[in-house]
């Protein structure tokens, strides 16, 4: 197929995704499971085999993911084996060697773990929206043109994270009404409170001579609690297999820990959370050839983060739009984002989770120095399960400008390519204040936070958009 072709009918798939997405929120449509699902898996599996057939495959599906496959069945360390093309823990080389084994083209086998998994996305995204909105969510989902380009074509491992990420939060949030009060004697709500009441000196004092016996009032076991163990244990488990796709969901456990509703409960679940990394790095010399010295050596390939910006934001204007390797931009924006996410937190502090989660990835998209296309896809589920007044403009923004990344850029040769590069990634400083608009700022007190004992209720808290 030649690549023009391929583009065409790709394009016009996704416009009419937005299109269904758009007038399913319009028309208040809640299509049933079986519906929902088969329009995602039709729009999921139609532009794979597009892909699969194109003359033009990513550089780094080619060059980075297949050669970790590769080394798997060679018994290699996959970090090793691909000369750092792949930088994360074996878990899904293994499942690469395994299609590769089972003699599935790669342009196809490659592509099929992230698309199974951004399949099984779409009901978690309606679980994790709950309430009567559970199916309009999942089908805006699975019409979300983003989702599609960085699962289908691209073959970028984002929605295995998010499929474990997702999943982990759906389990640590439970049963039950989606706005509902969280964690009691919360430590957190204590140290407001004595601030509030006695100023900072008055407070260190108090909380000093009281935080033996909070400590062991909140450690302490409490009736029933068997089922939110099991909830938090099995969180915890889960929020690991997302962290051995990729680094970057350690920004979801702060979330999946404010949905359990006690410290017993969120300490299970963090502990629970380095079980399966330590899994993947500790058995590695059972699976493959690799000697401990080999491990370690993965382990600080991984720990490395490359310096490259110019692609996305503000960074590109420092690098007239091309790549570069600039440390000094790259501890700038680092430091930028550590202290963008503490004040997140601070101002979110009264949330629900679901909402800090939003508008922590949202504000690492607005003030990062590098970023794939493929990252705009973390914060997407839980911004369209719970929209925000902005959210449509955001999705479609972001939406508009990976597609001319994905399906028009790739239609010209190297030099071409590059000079629409050095446009695309400038113009993409148009998006941060929209995806800063985004951000649920009318929600940072969650419903439940809002409620105070033996006060009325409050009004109905949207999250359509």
């Amino acid at each position: 197929m030649a690549v023009m072709d391929y583009a065409i009918p790709t394009g016009t798939i996704l416009v009419t995704g937005v299109v269904l997405a758009l007038v399913a929120q319009w028309k208040g449509w809640r299509p049933s499971l079986p519906v929902v699902l088969a329009v995602g898996i039709g729009f999921r599996v139609l532009i794979m085999a597009f892909a699969a057939e194109s003359e033009w495959q990513p550089v780094d599906f080619v060059e980075s993911f297949k050669p970790a496959g590769d080394a798997v069945l060679r018994g290699q360390d996959p970090v090793i084996g691909s000369e750092g093309g792949w930088h994360f823990l074996p878990m899904i080389p293994y499942v690469y060697g395994l299609l590769l084994w089972l003699g599935i083209p790669w342009e196809w086998g490659g592509r099929l773990v992230t698309v199974v998994a951004d399949i099984i996305l779409i009901p978690l995204v309606g679980k994790l929206a709950g309430g009567a909105a559970a199916n309009l969510r999942a089908f805006q989902y699975a019409c979300n043109p983003l989702a599609v380009l960085v699962a289908s074509i691209h073959g970028q491992v984002e929605p295995v994270a998010l499929v474990f990420g997702v999943a982990a939060f759906v389990v640590a949030r439970g049963p039950g009404d989606p706005d509902r009060p969280g964690l009691r004697d919360d430590p957190v709500a204590l140290v407001r409170e004595r601030v509030s009441a006695l100023g900072f000196g008055g407070a260190v004092r108090d909380l000093a001579a009281a935080a033996r016996p909070a400590l062991a009032r909140a450690l302490a076991p409490r009736e029933g609690e068997r089922d939110t163990l099991r909830r938090a244990l099995f969180a915890g488990l889960l929020m690991g297999l997302a962290l051995c796709a990729k680094s970057w969901p350690i920004w979801l456990i702060p979330g999946m820990l404010l949905l359990l509703p006690t410290v017993r409960a969120r300490v299970v679940a963090f502990v629970a959370t380095g079980v399966a990394p330590v899994f993947f790095v500790v058995t590695e010399p059972l699976f493959l050839n690799a000697s401990l010295g080999e491990v370690i050596q993965a382990l600080r390939t991984i720990g490395d983060i490359r310096p490259i910006v110019g692609e996305w934001g503000y960074t590109p204007w420092f690098t007239d739009g091309d790549w570069a390797l600039r440390p000094d931009l790259t501890t700038f924006g680092t430091r930028l984002i550590y202290i963008t996410l503490l004040l997140v937190a601070f101002f979110w502090r009264r949330a629900d989770p679901v909402d800090v989660t939003a508008a922590m990835l949202l504000a690492f998209m607005v003030v990062t120095p590098r970023l794939g296309t493929q990252y705009l896809l973390w914060f997407m589920p839980f911004l369209v399960a719970r929209p925000t007044r902005f959210a449509w403009p955001a999705i479609l923004g972001v939406c508009l400008w990976a597609g001319y990344g994905y399906l028009y850029m790739t239609q010209f040769d190297t030099t071409t390519w590059w000079h629409l590069h050095s446009i695309w990634s400038r113009a993409s400083i148009v998006l941060l204040p929209i995806l800063a608009l985004a951000l649920p700022w009318e929600r940072r007190v969650s419903r439940a936070a809002a409620v105070e004992p033996g006060g009325p209720p409050p009004g109905p808290v949207s999250v359509s958009a």
